[in-house]
């Protein structure tokens, strides 16, 4: 499998792992913070991964030992006037959707802290794996301000509202165990075995139709804030359209022949 490193970010590394793609946010210094400069070339790498065929699937996670992203560059925002922070919320938004929306799986590898912003970020991903030194949380109230990435809006999705209410509303962090047993992450794995762990689930995701993987995306994507009937409805659309696929002639002869498929990428 060939490896590539690309060098078009300042404050991103990313790396080709044949079709599944590793960005690093790399900012040691300020552990990984997010200002708006590296939100802005998270924005560009997300739409590069969303339109390469070739890109099938997204790991994002931190440098060094200590930090997933410790959240929003704090410098930046306390100089904000009302219109400038209603702007960066906006700006944080608008990337972290693309993340979400890209059609194909990304997976947050949680190295470290992941705070205000960074968790934001894991949120919008579609699986998070941490790692066992990880502490994750959304303490925006105690600086006067609210998670402002979407995460008064995702959490709750994920976790429930009451729960959700509780660590928006006190600021309380929580490690990856207890991360783990509320549902804010898929699985916690040794430090060491984090990035491995992401990769193989990316690959086990990979082995699979990608027009499924893209429809079952969008599926629960959209279908999750309508209701059961409109939901299903929609459940019905994509799968009728997955009828006329190449991917499920060959995914259906593959089983009747009792041999693995040959998906494409397109």
């Amino acid at each position: 499998m060939s490896t590539t490193t690309d060098a078009t970010y300042r404050n991103l590394l990313t790396e080709r792992r044949g079709a599944v793609t590793v960005l690093t946010v790399h900012r040691p210094d300020v552990l990984n913070a997010l200002n708006r400069e590296t939100l802005g070339e998270l924005e560009r790498c997300a739409r590069a991964f969303r339109d390469d065929p070739g890109q099938g699937a997204l790991i994002v996670t931190g440098s060094g030992e200590k930090s997933f992203v410790s959240g929003a560059d704090i410098q930046e925002l306390a100089v904000l006037d009302p219109r400038g922070a209603e702007a960066i919320s906006r700006l944080g938004q608008r990337v972290f959707d693309l993340l979400e929306q890209a059609g194909k799986p990304v997976i947050a590898a949680v190295n470290g802290y992941a705070f205000g912003g960074g968790c934001e970020l894991a949120l919008a991903c579609h699986l998070r794996l941490a790692s066992d030194n990880a502490v994750m949380g959304l303490p925006e109230v105690g600086l006067g301000i609210i998670p402002g990435y979407g995460g008064t809006q995702r959490l709750p999705r994920l976790i429930g509202k009451g729960r959700a209410l509780e660590l928006i509303l006190t600021g309380r962090r929580v490690k990856a165990d207890e991360a783990e047993r509320m549902g804010l992450v898929n699985r916690v794995v040794p430090r060491a075995e984090l990035l491995g762990e992401a990769e193989k689930l990316a690959q086990a995701i990979l082995e699979n139709g990608p027009l499924a993987v893209s429809a079952a995306l969008e599926a629960v994507h959209r279908g999750l804030p309508l209701g059961l009937d409109d939901g299903q409805r929609l459940e019905s659309g994509l799968f009728g359209l997955l009828a006329a696929s190449q991917d499920m002639h060959e995914g259906m002869k593959a089983f009747l022949e009792k041999r693995p498929a040959r998906f494409e990428r397109r």
